[in-house]
């Protein structure tokens, strides 16, 4: 029996591929996406920033990409995914404590994490919750590990909060307002993307530069 079209399509996504899983899944996969990446560990490698920010290239008038997106329910999706996620990967490090991270293979993971607890020493609680959100994979870890350092709740939550608004409605918004601005820049789709992709990585580059100087300092 054949196989339907949009089904075949899901089965085939790509999900290291921005643009892969909006044609498949849509607004909800937004949602879906955020809330792995930002609640369970094994989201880490989804691509949170050059998928908020192709969804808003994908909002306004028509698109040579065939998907077509609508923004209200877009931010809805991305807020709640981001938001969601934060406080249940919170919740999970809270009852797991640092279990979780020490059976992680990964070292992708196990060097998130190291820069997740950097962060929360060197700023405190509430901005390194916020600048967690911006840098990938600390904002996979660092969610967890705020559960498991016992961070309170009512302060975790509020700077959850506050961080994942602005990162999951700013780079929705920015990709919106350059769709905007600059007609038929979805022709240009990869190349933005990837240019996102680099911008999103220079703060956690930034970090590890800080990290080895430091070290060197100390020897």
């Amino acid at each position: 029996m054949a196989t339907p079209p949009h089904l075949a399509s899901q089965l085939a996504v790509n999900v290291l591929d921005a643009h892969s899983l909006l044609a498949a899944f849509g607004v909800l996969g937004v949602g879906v996406v955020l809330f792995a990446e930002t609640g369970l560990l094994i989201g880490f490698f989804l691509p949170g920033d050059s998928l908020l920010f192709t969804a808003g290239l994908l909002c306004t008038g028509r698109s040579d990409s065939g998907v077509h997106l609508s923004l209200g329910p877009l931010l809805v999706a991305a807020a709640v995914g981001a938001l969601a996620g934060a406080q249940c990967g919170f919740l999970l490090g809270r009852k797991a404590g640092g279990a979780l991270l020490a059976r992680s293979r990964s070292a992708k993971l196990r060097e998130g994490a190291q820069r997740a607890e950097e962060l929360l020493e060197r700023y405190g609680h509430a901005k390194a919750i916020v600048l967690a959100r911006f840098i990938p994979v600390v904002r996979t870890v660092l969610n967890p590990l705020a559960g498991a350092l016992e961070v309170p709740a009512r302060t975790f939550t509020l700077w959850q909060v506050t961080g994942g608004l602005v990162w999951s409605l700013g780079v929705t918004l920015a990709g919106y307002a350059l769709r905007s601005s600059i007609p038929n820049i979805d022709r240009y789709l990869l190349p933005v993307i990837a240019l996102i992709v680099v911008v999103s990585l220079l703060p956690l580059a930034a970090e590890v530069l800080r990290s080895r100087r430091a070290a060197r300092e100390t020897r």
